[in-house]
């Protein structure tokens, strides 16, 4: 049998693309490896931009996420400086006429709500389906699948597994940024409104972003040095972050769920090989600052989506129309690679020449009007 579209992974980028799907006269089969029903153990906190929440309110899952306790956190204004120099921006949502900038969303509460939406769909989910190869020919996609060794033959192979090490004909770059993040809940003295902090350090970027009625954390430091705040007892390590950080975010008080993760950055230079395309970080993984990574991935789909519904159904796969969806994409796409790349490169580095530039730019972000409409549509929407 002759699928038009599979979809590998049903995370938040492989469900988006699938919902997207819903209303379009196609065959479309979701295939996922967890169990369903199944969540993760842990949970992590995701930045969904204001763009982001538009996609979402499309789906029809916005409303319900959003309604769910403690799901969802509005940002409704960032602090940006840079450690041991002059210069600040705020970004405020209020300028905007928005009611937040972006969100800090449980991705356990997102899934389920994902899950929820595809129930409700004409679209087939199988789960328990690992996928062991992607590969395609001039005419088609296969999928192999692991367990009963079950097959699909599909017109288009659209892989939103986190990884894409599974798909023929598709390489990645990567780069090593040799630090590591720490990921921490962080309660402070005084109730966090709304407000996250990016503050610039020369060991990398330390973000606070506001999260029901905690903080979250990430704190960028070399391997070594991540290990040694993770071992440290929790006394030592608030007295190093509020050491660090400063005092512009308030006292620290209390943490909970340290880990760590490395930081690498990871791009396919071209996602799509014959009649398949990878999506989400299977296309590229993006150091965490900015918080840009998975809203680009979302965009991805979203755009996917928009262009597999255009496309005649016998020329879905094709080359042609993998060709028009990278050219939409790669503006934003390689934008986005390209601006959190460099922002660890300049913020990074923590040479005295390249400190006071630093701080002319944030002072004239903060002071120029059109500057900053357009550096907060680009986080809002994009960059283009």
């Amino acid at each position: 049998m002759l699928h038009d579209v599979a979809i590998v992974g049903a995370g938040p980028v492989g469900a988006t693309l699938a919902l997207a799907l819903d209303d379009a006269d196609l065959d479309v089969v979701v295939l996922d490896s967890r169990a369903e029903g199944e969540t993760l153990r842990g949970d992590r906190s995701l930045a969904l931009s204001h763009g982001a929440r538009l996609i979402f309110e499309r789906l029809d899952v916005w409303n319900g996420l959003a309604s769910t306790e403690a799901a969802v956190t509005p940002i409704v204004e960032i602090d940006i400086s840079q450690a041991g120099g002059f210069g600040r921006a705020t970004l405020d949502a209020a300028e905007h006429g928005l009611p937040a900038l972006g969100y800090v969303v449980s991705y356990r509460e997102l899934q389920s709500a994902l899950d929820r939406a595809l129930a409700r769909t004409r679209i087939e989910v199988r789960y328990g389906a690992t996928v062991r190869s992607v590969g395609g020919t001039s005419a088609y996609a296969a999928i192999e699948t692991d367990g009963a060794g079950e097959s699909f033959v599909v017109r288009l192979a659209a892989v939103a597994d986190g990884t894409g090490a599974a798909v023929a004909g598709v390489s990645r770059q990567r780069h090593e940024y040799g630090q590591a993040a720490v990921v921490a809940k962080l309660w402070r003295q005084a109730p966090h409104e709304g407000r996250a902090y990016e503050r610039f350090t020369p060991e990398g970027p330390v973000a606070l972003l506001p999260e029901g009625d905690h903080c979250g954390l990430v704190w960028t430091a070399t391997a070594a040095r991540a290990e040694a705040l993770v071992a440290l007892d929790d006394a030592d390590f608030l007295a190093a972050l509020a050491k660090h950080f400063g005092t512009d975010a308030g006292r620290f008080e209390r943490v909970a769920d340290r880990r760590m993760f490395p930081l690498r950055m990871e791009y396919a230079r071209d996602p799509a090989a014959a009649h398949c395309v990878v999506l989400g970080n299977a296309a590229q993984t993006l150091h965490p600052v900015a918080g840009q990574g998975f809203n680009v991935g979302l965009r991805d789909a979203w755009q996917l989506g928009q262009v597999i519904v255009d496309t005649p159904r016998e020329a879905i796969g094709e080359r042609a129309m993998l060709d028009r969806y990278l050219r939409a994409r790669r503006p934003d796409r390689l934008a986005g690679i390209a601006f959190t790349h460099g922002l660890i490169g300049v913020f990074g580095n923590d040479s005295p020449f390249v400190r006071w530039p630093r701080g002319v730019a944030l002072t004239l972000l903060d002071a120029v009007p059109p500057v900053k409409r357009a550096f907060t549509r680009a986080m809002l929407f994009g960059l283009r």
